[in-house]
């Protein structure tokens, strides 16, 4: 017969069935909207600081990483206010803050050995 579940008798394979449902449902109002695919794209920042990381700081743009920061910092906040707020945006750009900081700093040390 199958397991009988709590919910009124329903079998498991409906329990399984009805979650899909809710979850499809749920992907349907927020994983077809700019509140998820916003994040969603910007997390490309956070993957190419992380793979700059390997490469000489010689090469950053102290200004462009600035600007990054600035970036990060003002939708960090736009994240928070908006409502319902928007944590996966939050955390994003909490992560891309991390990595532009990062960068930021091994230019500036990089700069102050390489002084003339």
């Amino acid at each position: 017969q199958g397991y009988q579940g709590r919910v009124h008798g329903d079998t498991l394979e409906d329990i399984n069935m009805s979650a899909f449902a809710n979850f499809a449902s749920y992907f349907r109002q927020y994983g077809m909207t700019t509140h998820f695919w916003g994040p969603v794209a910007n997390w490309g920042f956070v993957l190419a600081g992380l793979s700059d990381m390997r490469k000489s700081p010689e090469f950053i743009s102290a200004k462009m990483t600035g600007v990054l920061c600035v970036y990060s910092l003002m939708f960090m906040r736009f994240a928070y206010m908006v409502q319902p707020r928007n944590w996966l945006l939050f955390a994003c750009h909490v992560c891309n803050e991390s990595v532009q900081l990062t960068q930021l700093t091994r230019k500036l040390r990089y700069d102050a050995a390489h002084k003339k």
